[in-house]
């Protein structure tokens, strides 16, 4: 199986350090193909970076997603992941998503530690659409956005760890997602210093995409062709089809 992993951020670096992580969990399973957004911004961490990041991750779905079985939109909050749903003509899985559904099965409490401080009132809305509000016991943020988190996360690996303590602690989390693209593999290293069980958001997500590609459900969602301008030739003929 080929699974297109997109990163919206353009910061290649991040891609490289979640493909190398990804393929540790596929292992022969599966071959992850990554790709780094073509413009935006170095790290999500607002909203305008977030709009701009779903027009470059529809670029990259257009551009890469011929001969894959699935699509993994690698990037916590997953920016544009509806409009990759309907217009992918292969199963498309957000990390966030994906890591929020698994939180809160059978009606666990969860709560979401991740780095950046504007995160907190977009993953309270993202969680919202999700209809999974009532199972969220807390949103903790760290100052150090993700990209300062993935240049130096030994420097930030006890805020990290207290803030999922206190999720355990004073919020009532029986399981915390560990949310961003470049915190992948820190769960492991901060889970002795937490009592509640944590989430790798990239390695949940990852799982959930390949297991989507063993579905295969094929047949892209209803969406109207439209005609449009100044789009790259990909992405034109994708929506336009």
């Amino acid at each position: 199986m080929r699974i297109l992993l997109i990163n919206p951020n353009t910061t290649g670096a991040i891609t490289d350090r979640m493909g190398a992580y990804v393929d540790e969990v596929a292992g022969t399973t599966a071959t992850f193909v990554p790709v780094t957004g073509r413009f935006g911004a170095r790290y999500i961490s607002s909203r305008a970076a977030a709009a701009i990041a779903a027009h470059a991750a529809l670029e990259a779905l257009a551009e890469h997603v011929d001969g894959c079985d699935a699509v993994y939109l690698a990037c916590f909050g997953d920016p544009g992941l509806a409009a990759l749903k309907e217009v992918s003509p292969v199963p498309v899985v957000g990390m966030a998503e994906a890591a929020c559904v698994e939180a809160a099965r059978g009606g666990r409490r969860f709560a979401i530690v991740t780095g950046g401080v504007l995160w907190k009132p977009m993953l309270t809305e993202f969680v919202a659409t999700l209809g999974l509000s009532r199972e969220l016991a807390a949103i903790r943020t760290i100052a150090p956005t993700g990209d300062q988190i993935a240049s130096d996360p030994e420097a930030a690996l006890s805020l990290l760890a207290d803030a999922c303590m206190a999720c355990a602690r004073e919020d009532g989390a029986e399981v915390v997602i560990l949310g961003g693209a470049a915190l992948a593999g820190l769960a492991r290293r901060i889970q002795p210093r937490v009592t509640a069980p944590l989430l790798c958001s990239v390695e949940v997500g990852a799982k959930a995409t390949l297991a989507a590609a063993e579905s295969r459900p094929r047949g892209r969602r209803e969406a109207p062709a439209l005609e449009s301008t100044g789009l790259s030739l990909p992405l034109a003929k994708l929506i336009g089809a």
